[in-house]
């Protein structure tokens, strides 16, 4: 019988019905580096916690379950998964990448892949031909959808049908949507990588990033890596994500109908230039998101009549937070220009749409009048 998103967040079919840790309802924090040995030869299944750890392995499961993969693969912070990731290539290797992707995914693909060897191009893939750039050692497509900060919306299908022909490894970062809304494995991607930090976590505690995939081979390489470059999450940070996607489904329900109506408070400001929502019909990737999505998000990027108008509301709120971040409980508002994209170079930021008056909102769980009450104080102190 299939279960509900839902569900899979609370429950792991798989131990039902077991009492095994004295039956406890929230799974134990092993807090363990190593583990004793029953004798020579014999196991208890684990050996040191950089491999595996009881904690870490059942937040994979949990992961692996609501992504509809195989195997997931927990780490230390959202970089860090994406940084082993590109371990897979070898130098020589030719990489398409988003061109609007979060700023320290393009700084790592900027300053570390390139002077690893690996070969990066960088394009709008939502609107591009991706053939025209494929080369003879190009190996793999790098896509977030929709993007951070400008949502851009790429069909993930129709990407995979391209990546599959020429024996490409096709890379979601479905970070936004979380597995809740979206699950690109199902529509052909072989990696999918998640910012555990932000909605898996949802409390803006903890740092975590994850790698899942639906093939043996690939999860087969990334474990040698894992277990090799020592990034692996740890144990209390594993707890804390566990705990996180207990409630992923109603925060992930609760943040997209807030974020509805913000976006229809925003589309009426004379302040607001410009709302960009994937939920909206007029959005380019409207369709696309209805068909490969069951959901929109809460992330929402506007922009205002000029910079000073930007800094006064960064100035002005106060229930919202101004920082860094997303997919918590809490709104927050960030400027992409200084915190997020700072070290994506100016003419970059401006081909792909960010400049000093753009704003990105991660909606929180509110009561939304009181988020569109503080916002509505902020304008109109600014005025026209």
């Amino acid at each position: 019988m299939s279960r509900g998103l839902g569900t899979k967040c609370i429950h792991l079919e798989e131990v039902e019905g077991c009492y095994d840790h004295f039956g406890s309802i929230s799974y134990p924090i092993y807090q363990t580096a190593t583990y004793a040995h029953p004798g020579v030869g014999k196991s208890t299944g684990y050996d040191y916690s950089r491999l595996q750890n009881p904690t870490r392995e059942r937040l994979e499961k949990v992961v692996a379950s609501i992504e509809n993969g195989t195997d997931a693969l927990a780490l230390s912070s959202g970089m860090a998964a994406i940084a082993m990731m590109m371990e897979l290539f070898s130098p020589g290797d030719h990489l398409i990448v988003d061109a609007d992707l979060y700023g320290g995914s393009i700084r790592l693909f900027e300053n570390v892949s390139r002077k690893n060897g690996i070969q990066i191009t960088s394009i709008d893939c939502y609107k591009e031909n991706i053939e025209e750039y494929i080369n003879d050692n190009t190996k793999g497509v790098y896509i977030e959808t929709p993007t951070n900060p400008m949502m851009n919306v790429t069909d993930i299908e129709k990407v995979s049908g391209i990546t599959k022909k020429h024996d490409l490894l096709l890379i979601v970062d479905n970070t936004f949507l979380s597995p809740y809304f979206q699950n690109p494995l199902d529509l052909g991607a072989d990696i999918v990588v998640h910012s555990g930090t932000k909605y898996l976590s949802g409390h803006n505690d903890t740092l975590a990033g994850f790698l899942v995939t639906n093939q043996k081979e690939i999860s087969e390489q990334l474990r040698f890596l894992i277990k090799t470059t020592g990034a692996g999450l740890s144990p209390f940070d594993s707890w804390l994500i566990l705990r996180g996607i207990k409630t992923l489904g109603v925060r992930m329900e609760r943040s997209q109908e807030n974020a509805i109506e913000i976006v229809s408070w925003l589309k009426k400001q004379s302040l607001v230039t410009k709302v960009i929502y994937p939920g909206l019909s007029e959005h380019p990737g409207y369709e696309v998101m209805k068909k490969q999505s069951r959901g929109f998000g809460s992330m929402i990027t506007f922009q205002v009549r000029d910079k000073k108008c930007a800094l006064s509301i960064l100035e002005g709120v106060k229930m919202i937070k101004y920082a860094e971040s997303l997919g918590g409980v809490d709104t927050l508002i960030t400027y992409p220009e200084t915190q997020t994209h700072a070290d994506v170079p100016k003419e970059v930021r401006i081909k792909n749409g960010i400049t000093d008056a753009t704003l990105r909102l991660s909606v929180g769980i509110e009561d939304v009048r009181d988020l569109i009450d503080e916002l509505t104080e902020v304008f109109s102190k600014i005025g026209d």
